[in-house]
């Protein structure tokens, strides 16, 4: 069973990765603090939840793209 996220988290979240690609990456830490300084988001606890999200898409991201580079090949 996976996580339940609100539409607000991933709209928010998919939202920052669309316009910030190369910012983000695999590291919550450095998430988190991108979350706060390109958002008005007043919950710390909101603000973790978009930050994991674009965590769990980070690290699932680079992993798609190499298997479709070998299925090509």
């Amino acid at each position: 069973m996976g996580k339940v996220r609100t539409e607000l988290v991933k709209r928010i979240a998919e939202e920052l990765v669309e316009r910030y690609p190369d910012k983000f990456s695999a590291d919550f830490e450095n998430n988190k603090k991108l979350v706060e300084s390109f958002t008005t988001v007043s919950s710390a606890k909101l603000r973790n939840r978009i930050a994991g999200y674009i965590t769990s898409l980070s690290s699932i991201t680079p992993g798609a793209q190499d298997s479709d580079s070998e299925e090509t090949e």
